[in-house]
């Protein structure tokens, strides 16, 4: 159930749909409730707020409205149970609901809370996607709705702001404009906001304009309000004018000493094997930055590792190809035929590698065999990732330690249900990073952990998990790691009995939005649809048809359901037979349920057999949610529901 207020008053299902609130008093006295913010009000102040004068049975109305209410908001309340949301307290009446279920509680929560920018972002934009209209529309003009209407109005305007100093901090100035610049004209006494447009501007390279808008705060000051502009913004205009580095977003901040670092290198370095080797470490520190900077990493790390190899020596090979040892906790490749490529040309250079060659060398090359063939379940990757462990024990190198152990996480999905192994490969590596000081390795352990605990419902360790990896995130500038942190908090949403199904989507819809900046499309491709699918699914919600396009890689396991949605039995009967086994990675309990659901329905026992055998190892786990992404329920009752089928 959820209850909203900024826009006309209305409340909704558990399924989405509108309740009935009968007449206009009725809403009045539940936006009075509202406004209480759950405190009691009165009998008495209710009357005296929904009549000028107060008629007689103005009491009992409100008795009769109240109980209206309570039907209408909890119908499946037993008889001669107290009500969960309206509850009668002293002399009054006060609305007990959880700050999720009341659109304007969960606003204001949003809008006051601390977050890292890359979090903060898609909270305020889900947040500000709540309002419907004014707040408490429909009694604009009741004198109990305007103290609230003027709180939440500035509410609104802090988020605006709030949204678009996130954006500043994340290097996005150009995107915070054209808001910024709508927002400063409708309110042009809020200082902050021209502040905002100006820095945005400048940071966009577009000094004039920003100088103009401060000219332009100035004079709206001045006419409309008769003050002149505060200290911020004269502030603002001085180091515009002198241009201040201050002023530089970090990313402008690290451009200019990334120019002077590739400058120097060019005059300190001109032999191309000293090159080749310094822009392999180079592509390092670039691909952890998330988005653009990752994409150009790979691209870059690529062209490096050929390059080597075209000089003809195997040991500069060797050394370009593990000098790129970037931790990997996801296990579909943004781009395998690179992969492929990278790992041909890694198994060339041990095969021509000297014999006296550093053992570290040939431990690097090793382990970055097995990272870039994750989710083929090559035996050669398996074997590979166990022999460069063993040679980093045997080195007591921590780095390389944990590089090779994410090389044995990646080839650790040989079958279904070890999310206990993998939560042991995460320990250790997450330990090699806190004692060492080594944040990218504790940030690569614990997201390894927070995946193996969302796979058993261990909610209080994912918690645990993901609380540390904000922190460090935010501590050591990792954007990425945002991306799997609202991912498993709508997962374990998903997962909770207490939330709504509107705010399950909604947290939802608030992970999905993060995708498109991660420069991750080994995770982004076709995982909206899945993700929304998923949660259709787990809440016994039938399947709609949509394009299977949209599904991507995962098209082969949804298909089956999809057909049978638009009634297309004799192709979805097809199109079971024909998908494939699922990769062996993150999403294989998740893809498997898939092929067993479109078993049941179409009662196809080949099918339902192979699916059984392959989840029942999973059974004490979540289908799916090893990937700390998505969850279709318990394995178990999966295959309860499987054995009930005849002649299973």
């Amino acid at each position: 159930m959820r209850i909203g207020v900024l826009g006309p008053v209305t409340a909704w299902g558990e399924a989405g749909e509108e309740i009935s609130l009968h007449g206009p008093r009725h809403r009045e006295v539940l936006a009075r409730l509202v406004a209480a913010r759950g405190r009691v009000v009165p009998v008495d102040l209710l009357a005296a707020d929904l009549w000028e004068d107060p008629p007689a049975g103005a009491v009992g109305s409100i008795r009769t409205f109240v109980g209206a209410l309570r039907r209408a908001l909890e119908p499946g309340r037993p008889p001669r149970t107290p009500p969960r949301l309206i509850v009668t307290a002293g002399p009054g009446y006060a609305l007990r609901a959880a700050t999720q279920e009341v659109d304007a509680w969960r606003f204001a929560e949003a809008v006051e809370a601390a977050a890292p920018p890359a979090r903060l972002l898609p909270a305020l934009d889900a947040a500000l996607s709540l309002w419907r209209g004014p707040a408490y529309a429909e009694f604009a003009e009741a004198p109990w709705a305007r103290p609230e209407q003027a709180r939440l109005a500035e509410l609104r305007l802090r988020a605006v702001e709030r949204r678009a100093q996130a954006l500043l901090d994340l290097g996005r100035s150009a995107e915070a404009v054209p808001d910024l610049d709508a927002h400063a004209r409708a309110h042009p006494w809020r200082e902050e906001a021209w502040r905002l447009l100006a820095l945005a501007l400048y940071r966009a390279g577009r000094q004039a304009d920003a100088l103009a808008v401060l000219r332009g705060a100035r004079t709206e000051l001045a006419d409309n309000l008769g003050l002149d502009p505060g200290r911020g913004l004269r502030e603002l205009e001085a180091d515009i004018l002198r241009q201040a580095g201050r002023l530089d977003a970090p990313a402008d901040a690290a451009a200019r000493v990334w120019a002077g670092a590739t400058a120097a290198l060019d005059r300190a370095a001109p032999d191309a094997r000293l090159r080749l080797e310094a822009t392999a470490g180079l592509m390092r520190g670039l691909a952890v930055t998330g988005g653009s900077g990752l994409l150009a990493a790979r691209e870059h790390r690529a062209a490096a590792v050929e390059a080597a190899e075209e000089l003809g020596d195997a040991e500069l090979t060797a050394r370009v190809i593990g000098a790129y040892d970037v931790p990997a906790n996801w296990t579909r490749s943004d781009d395998p035929a690179q992969a492929a490529r990278v790992v041909a040309t890694a198994e060339r250079t041990l095969a021509r590698l000297p014999a006296d060659t550093a053992p570290a060398v040939r431990a690097l090359v090793l382990a970055t065999v097995a990272l870039e063939s994750r989710g083929t379940a090559s035996p050669r990757a398996r074997a590979a990732a166990e022999e460069a462990e063993r040679l980093a024990r045997d080195l007591d190198d921590p780095a390389l330690l944990a590089f090779a152990l994410n090389g044995v996480y990646m080839q650790s999905f040989e079958r279904t249900g070890l999310s206990g192994r993998r939560d042991a490969i995460g320990s250790e590596i997450a330990g090699l990073g806190e004692r060492h000081a080594s944040p990218t390795h504790e940030v690569l352990g614990r997201l390894i952990r927070l995946q193996s605990a969302g796979a058993v419902a261990d909610f209080a360790a994912g918690d645990e998990h993901a609380a540390r990896l904000d922190r460090l995130a935010e501590r050591h500038d990792r954007p990425l790691v945002a991306v799997f942190t609202t991912w498993y908090r709508a997962l374990r949403l998903a997962e909770s009995p207490a939330a709504s199904y509107a705010d399950k989507e909604s947290a939802y819809r608030a992970a999905i939005a993060l995708l498109g900046s991660a420069g991750m499309p080994g995770l982004s491709e076709g995982l909206a649809p899945l993700a929304l699918l998923a949660l259709r699914l787990r809440h016994g919600r039938a399947p709609e048809w949509e394009d299977p396009g949209r599904f991507g890689p995962y098209q082969p396991w949804v298909l089956p359901l999809l057909l049978l949605a638009a009634g297309r039995r004799e192709e979805a009967s097809d199109a079971l037979r024909d998908a494939p086994e699922p990769p062996h990675d993150l999403l294989a309990e998740g893809l498997w349920a898939l092929l067993a659901l479109g078993a049941l329905r179409l009662e196809d026992l080949p099918v339902l057999r192979r699916a059984h055998a392959a989840l029942l190892p999973a059974s004490d786990e979540l289908a799916g949610a090893a990937s700390g992404l998505i969850s279709l329920g318990p394995v178990a009752g999966i295959l309860a529901e499987l054995a009930t089928v005849p002649g299973f």
